[in-house]
């Protein structure tokens, strides 16, 4: 049997590629290990928090699942960073880890032109074409079941040779308990793919009943919380606390005495881990002047009845971790339920991939996830969704890039494909160049117009974003245009609405943007200063209309920032032009551009390994030239 698109992988990946994919109207088949996994939080039962739930909400925003599953299976809703600026806050959930798979399968299940089945794949199958260049064709599976597909999507997140290290133990898992994938791998490898290996791993598990919370500190939600998807309208969840405790001196001395039986120092581990999060044995080596690191202690389903223990990733044999956890206030009585570990799998250097996810060396074959070098729940599924979108839209000769000004999923892709990955990479907001532009608040604001494109959102939903966004449009060009004077009426108005009083004459968009109003007192002072449609705007639109203006000055210059950096992509780069003398471009750089010759400086940007830096050295260096020419 043939379908249009064929997803490898029911993670978080592979059911965000599945749906959307699906819903474009491709004829859709996922192969999974086992159903009842789907889109599993095999790690922490969290999704979101920093750069992440921006990642959740763009994802919701292109109509993929992730933000309508943790809303409906949260327990416990944050907002982080909620004193600071709007660009860098972050929505972040406490999950029921179960519900979550639960709730997944629902969807996937009665998503229509999808079907699913529980099968491991062995190997791909694929031929050449008149330029040499490899064709996915189809898959093989271990029932010696054979599936084909005009576009394949693998999404095999960390069971590609997957290994599983607790002490001396080593164990062929993709997750504990669950076979890895040892032919798959060597398929890319005959493709000629540069494979790396990874690293990253897991925390223990503990019966609730065995800690001793009154010695522990509360994390309660917030009231009221916030939520990530456009879906959710009554939203009002039962939100339990998390718990923090502390490592100690104590526990340091039973780690640092157990480095020698450590796998990541052994050398049992070749793979790299996560920086950004770091197991317990190497924070302490690393980190040895720490007296202690903090530990969270989160729930993984509504009923609490075990802990996961946020902060205390280990590969330890196991009587060094229940001697670790029994050193810790509130886990002196600590029954694990399940050990944690670290776990190394191949990956695929991303830059072997367009920013399509679609394989440079292979036409057809799309990845997603892990298998590309990234870590977490959230990266994976903004992968997923983009390969989904793109092997259903390379049907028709099409395909979606997202860009950095545009989203961060657009930021984490083209830092993968253009500058590859040695380590397990992770968003941040500090990765993306205009924060400001890309908050979480605005991501339907940036890419709903796509999703209803590619038939991912309906139509009511598109005509409420996009009268939204005119409206938004309408009234800050008014309010830029617009100014009052500080007139007995005017002083007068702004001191009845509560509002700061002026001394001189103020364009409406700076006072606006100068203190937070409830929506009411916002709508009185538009009506009042004679905005038009000001009793029509939602109560969205006014929020963004004071997010806007009161960061408008830095909005703007963000803005020509976007509009210099595409006027320069637009540059063509002179066909005598030397790229051996320019100062400031490494050798590698140099070589690439000469391999590739690029026509202007928007092809030499999809080159990978050539930074946003690079560019600019190039674009003043053919300046220079056209300036040298003239001269001539």
């Amino acid at each position: 049997m043939e379908y249009d698109v064929l997803v490898i992988g029911g993670g978080h990946a592979g059911l965000e590629a599945a749906i959307a994919s699906a819903k474009m109207g491709a004829k859709t088949h996922l192969i999974t290990l086992l159903i009842q996994n789907i889109a599993l939080a095999s790690c922490n039962p969290a999704v979101g928090g920093l750069g992440k739930g921006h990642l959740v909400k763009e994802i919701d925003a292109l109509g993929g699942v992730m933000g309508e599953i943790t809303d409906k299976c949260g327990i416990q809703f944050k907002t982080l960073n909620s004193s600071k600026g709007p660009a860098v806050r972050g929505t972040r959930a406490q999950i029921d880890m179960d519900r979550y798979s639960i709730i997944a399968k629902e969807i996937a299940l009665n998503t229509p032109n999808l079907t699913l089945s529980q099968e491991s794949v062995q190997s791909l199958i694929y031929d050449k074409d008149n330029q040499g260049r490899f064709v996915a064709k189809g898959v093989q599976t271990n029932i010696n079941k054979t599936y084909f597909a005009k576009r394949i999507i693998l999404t095999t997140g960390t069971f590609l040779k997957g290994l599983v290290h607790i002490g001396e133990t080593k164990l062929s898992n993709g997750r504990f308990g669950e076979m890895s994938a040892e032919a798959l791998s060597d398929c890319l490898h005959k493709m000629g793919l540069k494979i790396g290996r990874l690293k990253t791993g897991t925390c223990p598990r503990i019966d609730a009943r065995s800690i001793n919370f009154e010695s522990l500190e509360t994390h309660n939600g917030d009231s009221p919380p916030p939520h990530f998807s456009y879906k959710t309208t009554h939203f009002a969840p039962t939100q339990l606390p998390c718990y923090v405790t502390y490592t100690n001196e104590h526990t340091h001395e039973i780690i640092r005495a157990n480095f020698h039986r450590a796998p990541l120092f052994t050398g049992q581990i070749e793979g790299v881990g996560p920086r950004y999060c770091p197991s317990i044995e190497d924070k302490i080596n690393r980190f040895a002047d720490k007296s202690r690191h903090q530990l969270f202690l989160e729930p993984q389903t509504k009923e609490a009845v075990e802990y996961y223990i946020n902060g205390l990733s280990t590969s330890l044999p196991i009587d060094v971790q229940e001697a670790v956890i029994h050193s810790i206030k509130g886990l002196e009585n600590a029954h694990i339920t399940r050990y944690g570990y670290a776990i190394e799998y191949d990956y695929v250097e991303p830059t072997e991939l367009y920013h399509s996810l679609e394989v440079k060396k292979c036409a057809n074959l799309f990845l997603a996830g892990q298998i590309n070098g990234t870590t977490g729940y959230e990266e994976a599924a903004a992968q997923g969704i983009i390969a989904g979108i793109n092997a259903t839209l390379s049907l028709k000769g099409e395909q979606f890039c997202p860009l950095r000004s545009e989203s961060y999923i657009g930021v984490m892709i083209d830092d993968l494909v253009t500058k590859g990955t040695k380590e397990p990479y992770r968003v941040f907001t500090s990765r993306a160049e205009y924060r400001l532009l890309l908050r979480e608040d605005n991501a339907m604001l940036r890419l709903g117009e796509y999703a209803y494109h590619f038939g991912l959102i309906p139509k009511a939903h598109y005509e409420q974003i996009m009268r939204d966004k005119l409206h938004i449009s309408q009234t800050l060009a008014y309010l830029q245009s617009h100014s009052l004077t500080p007139n007995a009426e005017n002083l007068s108005q702004l001191a009845r609405l509560g509002l700061m009083s002026i001394s001189d004459k103020t364009w409406l968009v700076h006072i606006v943007g100068r203190e937070e109003l409830s929506t009411a007192t916002m709508r009185e002072f538009l009506t009042f200063c004679n905005v038009p449609n000001a009793k029509d705007l939602s109560e969205y639109a006014l929020k963004q209309i004071f997010i806007e203006s009161k960061y408008f000055d830095y909005i703007q210059k963000q803005k020509i920032q976007i509009e210099q950096m595409e006027q320069m992509l637009q540059v063509e780069i002179p066909r005598d032009f030397c790229f051996d003398t320019i100062p400031g471009l490494s050798l590698e750089v140099i070589e690439k551009l000469k391999t590739f010759t690029p026509k202007s400086l928007f092809e030499a940007s999809e080159i990978s390994g050539i930074t946003p830096a690079s560019l600019d050295v190039l674009h003043l260096y053919i300046h220079l030239h056209h300036k040298k020419v003239a001269k001539v």
